[in-house]
């Protein structure tokens, strides 16, 4: 059986790609549509059909995004990118009155999880782990309640990719970087900086949608390469047991994949005790021994087409639970090894963008 399905936001090598990728690697029989702002997107390409739609925030948006799943009979949507991830959370009932699957996370999950400060909160409130000091700061006065360093400055809400995310070494650094934040966002978070690039995991957890876990898998990141770090700097601390650099990914991962229990098993209790009710995504570090979870994702991650590789594919995983009513092995096995990443390219003609079709108004 064809099973059309729709991946939103497919372009800019961003978590659309991803999942296009795992699709592929499926062994379902599945028809991909998608759909980007932007007509030079490479992922309208690799789609089977692809649309251009409005950016998220169009009041438009819902209502382009429905005619194209009732145009191609689409039976699940995929979104690729955080924007669209609230938009379908705050309108899933226009497509649940169509019949039409929205994989996500309750609303309630991803409120908490989008809000960088909130997801400390919660691991704090519910005694989860460990957690690094961290402070919401609104203003320049905020910064005086900072008695530590290094510490990570970001915003508390988006900052996909780890965008505006700096590292402050010192209280003259913290205030030049929070006077530039401060100038974009109305808030963001200041972190304690913990553990050594050495030491970085990104953690998938997958629950069923009564709640219940399936299965985890991690990826112990290399996060020194070019591809992968975003933030790379020597350490003037003093504080040898952080390492000579200290570094931030870039969010393009890649390293060990495995089972590392030593990181998943905090993380599927931190999932179910959260309430997820489908595929998750956690970033910890392990300093002095101890797991420090510093960010949850509350979707599918940037990783899932090396998941995929290794045989834990989550768009497979959901569209055979949710739409196919198949019931998921708890902790099924998969391959474990290493797997890193490159560029590709690919030439899209004139024509071919000219051809491609606008999205309406359903």
């Amino acid at each position: 059986m064809k099973i059309n399905v729709l991946v939103t936001g497919v372009g800019g090598g961003g978590v659309g790609e991803q999942i296009m990728k795992c699709l592929r690697l499926s062994a379902l029989d599945i028809n991909i549509i998608g759909c980007d702002m932007s007509k030079s997107s490479m992922g309208l390409k690799e789609a089977d059909k692809g649309y251009i739609v409005p950016p998220a925030s169009s009041v438009d948006y819902i209502d382009c995004v429905l005619g194209i799943c009732k145009k191609n009979d689409i039976k699940m949507i995929f979104h690729g990118s955080e924007p669209e991830l609230l938009k379908f959370s705050k309108n899933r009932s226009v497509f649940e009155n169509e019949n039409i699957i929205i994989p996500l996370n309750s609303e309630k999950v991803i409120d908490i999880c989008m809000d960088k400060n909130a997801t400390m909160d919660f691991l704090r409130d519910n005694k989860l782990g460990n957690f690094q000091r961290y402070w919401e700061i609104s203003s320049i006065n905020d910064i005086d309640k900072v008695d530590i360093y290094p510490v990570v400055l970001k915003p508390s809400v988006g900052g996909g990719g780890s965008a505006n995310t700096f590292i402050a070494q010192d209280k003259e650094e913290l205030y030049l970087f929070s006077r530039y934040l401060l100038g974009i966002y109305d808030k963001f978070l200041v972190q304690e900086y913990v553990g050594n690039p050495h030491s970085e995991y990104t953690v998938g957890v997958y629950c069923s949608r009564q709640g219940k876990y399936v299965n985890s898998i991690a990826v112990k990141k290399s996060i020194l390469s070019g591809l992968s770090n975003k933030v790379k700097i020597k350490n003037r601390t003093g504080r040898e047991e952080l390492g000579e650099l200290l570094a931030i990914s870039s969010g393009v991962s890649q390293g060990e994949i495995g089972r590392f229990p030593e990181v998943t098993v905090l993380s599927s209790k931190i999932a179910t005790q959260l309430g997820s009710t489908a595929a998750l995504n956690i970033q910890c570090r392990i300093h002095q021994g101890k797991v420090y979870v510093f960010e949850i994702n509350p979707r599918i991650s940037g990783t899932s087409s090396l998941r995929a590789i290794a045989g834990y594919n989550e768009p497979d995983m959901l569209i055979r639970e949710r739409l196919l009513g198949e019931e998921l092995k708890v902790n099924f096995p998969y391959r474990e090894g290493m797997i890193t990443r490159g560029l590709c390219e690919k030439f899209i003609s004139n024509d071919f963008m000219e051809s491609l079709e606008i999205a309406n108004r359903g």
